[in-house]
């Protein structure tokens, strides 16, 4: 995986974005009635296939194994309707959100291409029922995930990154940070470059 992983609710936003050399990317469009949405995922995939970036579409999963999108993000909650095993028989990795033990324990037995924790920081996003999870988490999530990949995601800045991967995540996820910039290009370009 990329160490950077940027979230857009937009394929709009991803036009304008991926090509600067954003390589793994999710559309995560809430709220939408199911044509638009469909229309925002195929967008989403052809700028994606265009510039060779990965595209993940979340919660989704049906429409992601209708259109031939090959990765999906699930949250908790998705886990109690998605058929995994129609997602893997048709070769689609999924990641899955963690914030507490019991959460981790229950993602890592669906053998996921990454987990994700978070926030990390206090978040912008959306209310949280969760407090910011800080680095004595991360590492012990890395300790209990191993191999799988851990994405760190919630109020995440370029100048925070080296004390998020020396804490032991391999992916860096953001969304308020681009999304809420003056310049969203400019600002993808400085998280380009930290984690090269």
């Amino acid at each position: 995986m990329d160490r950077f992983y940027l979230i857009s609710g937009t394929a709009e936003l991803l036009e304008r974005l991926v090509p600067l050399g954003v390589k793994l990317v999710q559309l995560r469009a809430k709220d939408l009635p199911p044509d638009l949405l469909r229309a925002e995922a195929l967008h989403a995939q052809a700028v994606c296939a265009a510039h060779g970036a990965q595209l993940i579409l979340n919660d989704y999963w049906e429409l992601a194994l209708e259109l031939g999108i090959d990765f999906v993000h699930l949250g908790q909650e998705d886990l109690d309707t998605a058929d995994l095993g129609a997602l893997r028989r048709a070769g689609v990795r999924f990641g899955l959100s963690t914030h507490d033990e019991a959460e981790l324990e229950r993602a890592l037995a669906c053998d996921p291409a990454y987990v994700a924790l978070g926030p990390i920081f206090p978040t912008l996003l959306k209310q949280m029922k969760w407090a910011p999870q800080g680095h004595a988490r991360i590492r012990a999530w890395k300790d209990c995930a191993g191999s799988v990949p851990l994405v760190a995601i919630g109020g995440l800045t370029p100048e925070r990154l080296p004390e998020v991967f020396a804490a032991g995540a391999d992916c860096a996820a953001v969304v308020t940070d681009i999304q809420q910039a003056a310049d969203p290009v400019a600002r993808t370009r400085t998280w380009i470059e930290a984690t090269r």
